[in-house]
């Protein structure tokens, strides 16, 4: 079986890369046939597919563009928002630190003023318990200057004008002699 095999090989020869006429028919035919059924029916729809992939990604590279764009402007609209909140919240801080010293400086103004306000008003209660210590003095000395001089006289010197003037003369002689030691 195998020597019929090989005699056949052997009488017949042949192209092997050209194939017997009618296969090479049959072949064209069939190629021809999913040729046709491929281009009219398979070809449309991967097209249609091709194109529907096509403009989704179109529009999806617009609308990531237009996404984009509008992130961008939101963007600079919050830097601006924020740099005018910034400028505004270093206004205000500028406002609040000149309001703070100008109510300290009037504070102290107001403090110095009642300062100087008690310190006068010390004065004159001073000078009226100085005047009113001097004329009670003044009176106590006299009374006692009178009784004294009614004793180291021998005499009553009950008489007020003349005890008056006993009474201012001697401190008259007393402020004298207290401006002469200063």
């Amino acid at each position: 079986m195998i020597a019929n095999l090989v005699q056949l090989a052997a009488e017949e020869e042949q192209n092997p890369l050209l194939p017997p006429g009618p296969e090479l028919l049959v072949g064209t035919i069939a190629f021809a046939i999913v040729f046709f059924f491929f281009w009219k029916k398979l070809l449309p729809n991967i097209n249609k597919v091709l194109e529907e992939r096509r403009t989704a990604i179109e529009g999806g590279i617009e609308e990531a563009e237009a996404m984009k764009v509008e992130a961008q402007s939101v963007l600079e609209q919050y830097k601006a928002q924020l740099a005018e909140a910034r400028h505004e919240a270093a206004r205000l801080r500028q406002e609040a630190q000149e309001q703070g010293a100008a109510l300290i400086a009037e504070m102290r103004a107001e403090g110095q003023r009642q300062r100087e306000e008690i310190i006068a008003a010390g004065h004159a209660q001073i000078e009226a318990d100085r005047k009113a210590a001097a004329s009670s003095l003044r009176q106590d000395v006299g009374k006692l200057a009178t009784d004294l001089a009614g004793k180291l006289v021998g005499e009553s010197l009950e008489d007020h004008a003349r005890q008056s003037r006993v009474i201012d003369r001697f401190l008259d002689e007393l402020d004298q002699k207290a401006e002469a030691a200063r």
